[in-house]
């Protein structure tokens, strides 16, 4: 990926006025989403395929060509994957943990518990993907689609086990099982590795093209983002609502931070992980959730929420992130 123009001086500008416009393009782009989505000009059934285009061709063309040609040298991935995946394994204990409680209290029932568990667990890597080609050199947008690559599985092993287990439904665990093999993301990511071992180079203009399929599919994705959020929600005061978006968006950032401080990661991979920890839930939940029995409605309701709040929330964890890092 080309180098990214550094951010301003901080000792001339604020960080976090620093790091919101560099932002703000990001979510422009998923506003005029919401805004393309309402308008009649655009026939609504063009959505469904943009999205199957996006996720069959342009994100699995993005993830392998950002680990493909990435430059990994001086990251410590090591400490950076462990303090990823330990944080994932902790949150999800975490849930685990609070439904009982959240259940004898009943302020979750049980078909809104999956989606609660979702959508505090799952992260929008594509919006990631996007901000770090924005504010960092091309190691951030590596890093971002490393670990895209490497909590795919998890995350939704996870989250399957949980959806099934509360929505009271059969699952075809088969079906589920290929699905999971077969998930574009995983197999891009899993060539991408491949091909970086392999005793030959790519030939340059498949990967050029394939670059250009990646500029492209950051645009789309943040723009079918936006048209799949509900604006109508956003008001809402349900407990089950606003709980995910602070554990999502407060909760989740500390905890990574701080296990990969303690690993002693510092300086831009700091940064390249609280990017990683800051940003919403992705959208995917949504029809994991309806294909197998889980509360649809309200992941799409803590969705749209989280991605308007990490408008501002993204900026700050960045900004404190880099103070942090400076001393």
């Amino acid at each position: 990926m080309p180098m990214r123009k550094a951010l301003p001086p901080r000792k001339t500008r604020p960080a976090m006025l620093a790091i919101f416009e560099s932002t703000l393009p990001i979510f422009l782009l998923v506003i005029l989403g919401m805004i393309l989505k309402r308008l009649p000009l655009i026939d609504q059934k063009v959505w469904p395929g943009l999205e199957q285009i996006a996720y069959w061709f342009l994100y699995p063309a993005l993830l392998f060509i950002s680990i493909y040609n990435a430059d990994f040298g001086g990251l410590r991935l090591d400490a950076m994957l462990v303090a990823l995946l330990l944080s994932i394994v902790i949150m999800a204990a975490l849930l685990a943990l609070l439904w009982p409680m959240l259940k004898k209290s009943g302020l979750v029932d049980v078909t809104e518990y999956s989606s609660v568990f979702q959508t505090a667990i799952r992260w929008n890597g594509f919006m990631a993907l996007a901000i770090a080609q924005k504010l960092f050199p091309p190691a951030g947008s590596a890093v971002v689609a490393l670990v895209m690559a490497v909590i795919i599985i998890p995350i939704n092993v996870f989250s399957v086990f949980v959806v099934t287990k509360f929505a009271d439904s059969e699952a075809n665990w088969g079906r589920i099982a290929r699905t999971m093999a077969l998930n574009p993301l995983i197999l891009a990511a899993f060539l991408a590795i491949l091909l970086r071992f392999a005793p030959f180079r790519l030939y340059d203009p498949i990967n050029e093209t394939l670059m250009l399929v990646a500029n492209a599919a950051l645009g789309m994705g943040l723009v079918t983002i936006g048209a799949g959020l509900r604006i109508a929600d956003v008001a809402s005061l349900r407990f089950p609502l606003w709980l995910p978006v602070f554990l999502k968006l407060a909760i989740f950032p500390v905890i990574l931070i701080s296990l990969a401080w303690s690993f002693g990661l510092e300086g831009a991979q700091l940064e390249y992980l609280a990017l990683c920890a800051a940003v919403p839930t992705a959208m995917n939940g949504y029809f994991m959730a309806r294909q197998l029995g889980g509360d649809a409605e309200l992941y799409a309701a803590v969705t749209t929420l989280q991605t308007a709040l990490s408008f501002f929330s993204i900026p700050a964890v960045l900004a404190v992130t880099a103070q942090l890092t400076s001393g």
